[in-house]
């Protein structure tokens, strides 16, 4: 059995392939066409997996989309009532994802085939929890607490779960406006930083910053009732514009988030590419420290609910690193498995899963021990690319390739590392990576201006390799 699962029309667009229950291959649109955070339809991503189990699109039993714009439409409904003025905009919000859904005629373009000859059954799965089965399914447990959070998908913001043999049961879901990746977003927007996917580098610049404005910004998010609420006079109200928008070229265009409200707390919002004060550092840090205590808090309700030791979690907000690190401190839980592409990309990979676990009734037998599901590269084929670049070369075997590689590092040479299947998510994690040394004071200074052409503040992961 095949399924196709896909993220589209959405950010980081992506597909992933199962067979018979096992993810064999999976790849972010943007890793093909070059196109950071790519939201249209991943069509090269989708030819890639075909052809990683030799198929075709007419193989193909089911497609499963991580996404239902009928989840929740009573919420949908109930709010757009209580909003009048806002309703023209819902309504272009939702014939817009309408104008997508053709999925059988998305594909046939793509890959150039009739319609007619497609069998697949098609299956949108909310938004939320695709997110949840995209770390619980491949996780290796039986039970497991499920959460999953992040700006918004099918009108939800966080969502937590009781995890078990194949079924997910949905515990409780916090509904938009609030939500705890859309506070994080309006501040990162709010000191500058507008692109959708800046989140993580304001997570790096928060330790630079001080206690200066978490008084102020405990006004904006608090906890309620074993839940959290933002302060909505803060933030544009939802339905006052468009919202994120997919342009045609697959770029992400995020509108507003702040009011003018913020302004008159914290000053005139800081421009992009202008100097980083310490103000942008302070908010930054009141930021990440009210980020913290809403999700422990969360944590901490999902395992009065669920209370196992295991969690498993996903969506883009599960990218926050530090927080991550304090989560066995700060909480009862004592094993996590955090998908890899724990963003929207992942949302091909659960969706999938959904489908042939809780949809097909079809048994456990998956577990993702690494990350490299994407393409690889022959020796032959690498040799030929260089040649083509006009590049000069010298083949090694393993071993004399290690040590040359080490006496690069250690004189202070940067290394780029490209080895096997790329890395599915976000992160380099050994395959596509770039080897530096880390005991060389301004090796950070180095990367992030040379290598990364990125802000002095980022910071790097170090790893044994």
């Amino acid at each position: 059995m095949l399924i196709l699962g896909l993220n589209m029309f959405h950010a980081d667009a992506s597909a992933a392939i199962v067979q018979d229950g096992e993810v064999v291959f999976a790849i972010a649109e943007e890793r093909l066409n070059r196109h950071k955070h790519y939201g249209g339809f991943p069509s090269l991503a989708v030819k890639a997996c075909l052809d990683s189990v030799g198929a075709k699109v007419t193989d193909i039993d089911h497609v499963a989309i991580g996404q239902d714009s009928d989840a929740n439409l009573a919420k949908k409904v109930q709010y757009a009532l209580s909003n009048p003025t806002k309703i023209l905009n819902f309504i272009r919000l939702r014939q817009r994802k309408e104008a997508t859904r053709n999925v059988r005629s998305l594909l046939a373009n793509a890959l150039d085939v009739d319609p007619r000859l497609l069998r697949f059954q098609e299956h949108h799965v909310e938004h939320h929890i695709a997110h949840v089965a995209s770390a619980y399914y491949c996780s290796p447990w039986e039970e497991a607490a499920g959460f999953s959070y992040d700006g918004s998908g099918d009108f939800v913001s966080t969502m937590m779960a009781r995890c078990e043999g194949t079924d997910i049961e949905i515990l409780d879901r916090i509904f938009l406006p609030h939500s705890l990746g859309s506070f994080y977003t309006m501040i990162c927007e709010f000191i500058g930083y507008k692109k959708y996917g800046d989140e993580g580098k304001v997570m790096g610049l928060a330790p630079y910053g001080k206690h200066t404005y978490c008084g102020q910004i405990g006004e904006i998010i608090g906890l309620k009732n074993g839940s959290f609420q933002l302060d909505l006079d803060y933030f544009k109200p939802l339905g006052s514009n468009q919202g994120v928008q997919i342009q045609p070229d697959g770029t992400v265009i995020l509108a507003r988030h702040f009011s003018e409200r913020m302004a008159k707390l914290f000053g005139e919002p800081r421009e992009p590419h202008t100097k980083i004060t310490q103000r942008e550092m302070d908010l930054a840090f009141g930021m990440q420290h009210h980020f913290e205590e809403v999700f422990f808090h969360l944590l901490n309700e999902l395992y009065k609910k669920v209370p196992l030791e295991n969690l498993a979690m996903a969506g883009g907000c599960a990218l926050n690193s530090v927080a991550n690190g304090k989560l066995f401190s700060r909480t009862s839980f004592r094993h996590t498995w955090i998908q890899p592409a724990a963003g929207d990309e992942g949302l091909a990979i659960g969706a999938a899963l959904h489908t042939y676990h809780a949809v097909l009734k079809q048994p456990r037998r998956y577990v993702m021990k690494n990350p490299y599901l994407g393409p690889e590269f022959s020796e032959s084929r690498i040799e030929t690319d260089l040649k083509k670049a006009n590049l000069q070369y010298r083949r090694f075997e393993r071993d004399p390739l290690v040590e040359a590689v080490a006496e690069q590092i250690a004189a202070g040479n940067v290394v780029g590392w490209f080895q096997g299947r790329m890395e599915w998510g976000p992160r380099a994690l050994g395959n596509r990576s770039i080897g530096a040394h880390p005991g060389l004071p301004n090796m950070k200074d180095t990367l992030n201006a040379r290598i990364k052409h990125r802000e002095w503040f980022r910071p790097f992961a170090p790893s044994i390799m």
